[in-house]
């Protein structure tokens, strides 16, 4: 049975990295389900209008893993949703996969709680956002246990190759690198 992937996106969000993660992952045979927060048509921050799957209010299954894209203004709207920050404490709680790129590990995650006593990278700058609990890096790519963090557009692959890899599949992963020819800076 092919895991499932919970990818949130909320108005604003950032498109190189959304589309990335949902076409690597799915590439990768994964369960994919796009979640938007509000309503199911979402414009990323620069007019790139996608309709997701389902709202997320009306989600109601048991994901593997929760994915957040970043961008701005989209990642601040994640961390105001008391319904994101739910599902992220519910799934690290779980100890099942967490993952954000960009502003979302210090907008979303950090704000909740979920990178206390972790290392995690974000979009420079967005560090000052993070708790005196986290431990700032400034690789592209950072796993913690089951969280993993990146810092944006640039590292979108990188990090959706690291996601596919966390949820078992390391050899799939190697694949799409291939692939894809992909050119990895730091592994993962």
């Amino acid at each position: 049975m092919s895991k499932k992937v919970l990818i949130l996106l909320a108005e604003g969000f950032e498109e190189i990295e959304a589309v990335t993660i949902i076409d690597v992952l799915r590439r990768a045979e994964f369960n994919v389900t796009v979640a938007a927060v509000s309503g199911v048509n979402v414009t990323g921050a620069h007019g790139l209008k996608v309709e997701a799957d389902i709202e997320l209010a009306a989600y109601q299954e048991s994901p593997d893993a929760i994915v957040l894209p970043g961008g701005m203004p989209g990642s601040q709207h994640l961390g105001d949703s008391p319904l994101v920050a739910g599902w992220i404490q519910k799934m690290h709680n779980q100890k099942k996969l967490v993952g954000a790129i960009c502003a979302a590990p210090a907008l979303a995650l950090a704000r909740h709680g979920i990178l206390n006593g972790k290392q995690a990278t974000c979009y420079p700058g967005f560090e000052r956002h993070f708790q005196p609990g986290v431990k700032h890096s400034a690789a592209r790519v950072v796993v913690d246990g089951n969280v993993i963090t990146s810092q944006g557009p640039g590292s979108a692959l990188e990090f959706s190759l690291a996601l596919v890899k966390q949820l078992g599949k390391p050899e799939k992963a190697q694949e799409l690198q291939e692939g894809m020819l992909v050119s990895l800076s730091s592994r993962a």
